[in-house]
């Protein structure tokens, strides 16, 4: 299994598993479709929704690893 960091770009996480939408929305990050979800990381995308970006990853690592 990858290990999720905040460096991943979103939409790289989306492709390991589309599934993983739900936990960006539950964080608050709605933007899944926008254009920045494709070169935006983890890290920046939080930063500019006030997101806790080690919550987050912690959260995606938590899914992954189920």
């Amino acid at each position: 299994m990858k290990k999720i960091t905040k460096d991943m770009i979103i939409i790289d996480v989306l492709k390991m598993d589309p599934n993983t939408a739900d936990i960006f929305f539950e964080y608050g990050m709605h933007c899944i479709g926008c254009p920045h979800s494709s070169g935006e990381s983890i890290g920046q995308a939080s930063r500019a929704h006030g997101v806790d970006a080690d919550a987050l990853v912690k959260a995606l690592n938590e899914y992954f690893a189920q």
